[in-house]
């Protein structure tokens, strides 16, 4: 080793498929393929200039197709990250991932490692066979922003396209375009440009005022089943009764516009209010947030804020996980990502 590699930042590149890992028999983009194939040494073959950037260490945690993601690929990440970034000799983590549930996966990890090293997610929408794929480059930029000083403290952080994204506000908007992940309301928080993470804006603020809740990891053995449904014209009731009677602890309901939810799935959800389980407003609309609405709020459904339905599933179950039962506490928490 060079006195120059000593001098560069360590980081371990932890691995959990998805098309980034992908295989195809024929060099086509849009041709289908096997998600989670390639291993996470295999993948960085195709980037032999990252050696320049960092000294890498990998993991391979699973090799899945991310829409197969589950509760415990997340609990073994976030565990993997928590005791990695405890070690003063590690600088940075970097995820491979699929990106169908990366939104998802990286949002969790923000609510519950409390590091100011970087965590960035990264993920390719063209398997690595693929003619123009653009793994490799994600992957590459990927390291390139943990490597940075400047993105220390900016908590958990997607990288797509030459772009770095907060994971409280990402979300993939796009089946097949590369450009596939936004934040649709702020933007990105910067750019790859030279190998190099600017930034236009920071999170540092959120992610070091309290603003940020992070939960204990502890209790991730004990998180309660939390589903989503849907509101729209003429729904039945039956999806919300069969989740209650099957001991369901919360419901996230992607409500129209401003989280409003249809008067048949409204009397359902009262219904499993009175059963204690808890009900959380969210809405089918990507841009907005949902606000004060007397009819619900009176009745004890919680508002989701600026989170969509899946994130807003995630911190349900990590409040309700925690023990937090007072009403307005747990509207806070919401109010306060």
């Amino acid at each position: 080793m060079s006195p120059k590699d000593t001098n560069l930042p360590t980081i371990v590149i932890l691995a959990t498929g998805g098309t980034i890992a992908g295989v195809s028999n024929m060099n086509e983009p849009s041709d289908s393929y096997d998600a989670g194939v390639l291993t996470v040494k295999e993948l960085l073959k195709s980037v032999p200039n990252i050696g320049n950037i960092a000294r890498i260490q990998t993991k391979q945690l699973t090799n899945i197709d991310s829409k197969d993601m589950t509760i415990e690929i997340w609990k073994k990440l976030v565990k993997n990250t928590h005791e990695l970034l405890k070690q003063p000799s590690i600088d940075g983590i970097v995820v491979t991932h699929g990106t169908d549930t990366l939104e998802e996966t990286s949002f969790f990890t923000q609510l519950i490692v409390n590091s100011d090293k970087p965590v960035v997610f990264t993920a390719a929408m063209r398997p690595s066979t693929a003619l123009s794929a653009d793994g490799p480059l994600n992957l590459f930029n990927a390291v390139v922003v943990a490597a940075s000083q400047n993105s220390r403290g900016q908590g958990v952080l997607v990288v797509m396209n030459g772009k770095i994204f907060s994971a409280y506000d990402v979300t993939k908007t796009n089946t097949y375009c590369v450009d596939t992940f936004c934040s649709p309301e702020f933007g990105p928080l910067g750019r790859i440009e030279n190998s190099q993470a600017h930034y236009q804006r920071s999170m540092r603020n959120t992610n070091s005022n309290g603003t940020s809740r992070r939960f204990d990891i502890n209790t991730l053995s004990n998180l309660p089943r939390v589903e989503i449904v849907p509101s729209y014209a003429q729904p039945s009731r039956i999806v919300i009764d069969a989740l209650v009677n099957d001991g369901c602890k919360g419901i996230v309901i992607a409500g129209t516009g401003n989280g409003t939810i249809h008067e048949i799935l409204h009397e359902a959800a009262r219904n499993a209010a009175k059963r204690d389980v808890t009900i959380v407003r969210a809405s089918r609309v990507c841009y907005g947030s949902v606000a004060q609405n007397i009819d619900y709020d009176n009745v004890g459904f919680l508002r989701a804020g600026r989170l969509n339905p899946w994130k807003a599933r995630i911190l349900l179950m990590l409040i309700l996980a925690s023990n937090i039962t007072d009403y307005a506490e747990r509207q806070r928490i919401f109010d306060s990502i």
